[in-house]
């Protein structure tokens, strides 16, 4: 596992093909965290991805925005992303923003 981004309350980690986010995804940190993403993916050899915020138990459209900053480059880089998998209160939100077909199949939504 590779630590992209660490703070008390929120960390990003690769481990094989997933970017994972772990903690409570708040405003003061989503730039920051998002970058670390987006550094990441634009410099990775990978052809494909999951996200994991399965971890991240407190829904916050914060989190869903770094998500789709690093939706963009995968589609920018050609990054095929085949999961995306969120805790039940992200999903839920997720669900509010009618967001389901993109979390249920990311690559059959999300066109390279």
């Amino acid at each position: 596992m590779t630590a992209l981004f660490s703070d008390p309350s929120v960390t990003v980690n690769v481990e094989d093909a997933t970017l994972m986010v772990v903690g409570d995804v708040d405003v003061t940190l989503a730039a920051d965290l998002a970058a670390s993403g987006v550094k990441w993916l634009k410099h990775t050899e990978l052809t494909a991805i999951s996200f994991d915020f399965s971890r991240v138990e407190r829904a916050s459209s914060v989190a869903i925005s770094v998500l789709f900053e690093w939706l963009r480059i995968c589609q920018q880089r050609a990054i095929q992303v085949q999961t995306i998998r969120f805790s039940a209160p992200l999903r839920r939100l997720a669900s509010l923003a009618e967001l389901d077909d993109l979390i249920e199949q990311p690559a059959a939504t999300m066109v390279v």
